[in-house]
């Protein structure tokens, strides 16, 4: 992994997460107990602070960057691509892959933000909504059993975190 301190910044990581050797933390970044960081996420805590909160997972080729504060709660799953400007996401909430977050928009607890979509500047996804579309718009409430859905996935990725820990290891070409 490659943590850099800017402006007498510097990342602080929890040890039980696990980030992949090829993402970028800047500066200002706070990164909670067991999250996982995919191959080539960039959180970019120059301009301002990102925390991220226990059991998240940070999909390969995320952008995090903002000019002021991005709050990310635990167990919420950023997916693949997306780009995140956005001012706080709730606990258990989803982002889809390649979807985007405008600056000081807000994701609420167990939304999901569908792929390829656009949540605007200042928007706002209410709680246990599903948002789509660009710019995202309600498509129907979160249920009890699809939580438990989310709930699978979210574990899957805490478990990654153990296994990327002890058995990811490097190796030659042969």
């Amino acid at each position: 992994m490659a943590l850099f301190e800017f402006n007498k910044k510097k990342p602080v990581v929890d040890r039980s997460s696990w980030i992949a050797p090829s993402a970028e933390i800047i500066g200002d970044v706070k990164i909670g107990m067991r999250c996982w960081i995919g191959p080539n996420a960039v959180l970019r805590g120059d301009f301002g602070t990102i925390i991220i909160g226990d059991e998240t997972a940070v999909e390969d080729g995320v952008i995090i960057h903002t000019p002021a504060l991005i709050e990310v709660g635990k167990s919420v799953t950023i997916g693949h691509m997306a780009m995140i400007h956005g001012r706080r996401i709730m606990d258990y909430a989803v982002i889809g892959m390649n979807s985007t977050m405008g600056d000081s928009s807000v994701v609420g607890a167990w939304s999901i933000v569908a792929e390829h979509s656009l949540v605007k500047k200042n928007q706002i996804v209410p709680d246990y909504k599903l948002y789509a579309g660009v710019p995202a718009s309600f498509k129907r409430d979160i249920d009890d059993q699809y939580r438990e859905i989310m709930l699978l996935g979210k574990q899957m990725y805490v478990n990654l975190v153990d296994q990327y820990t002890n058995t990811l290891k490097r190796i030659d070409p042969e």
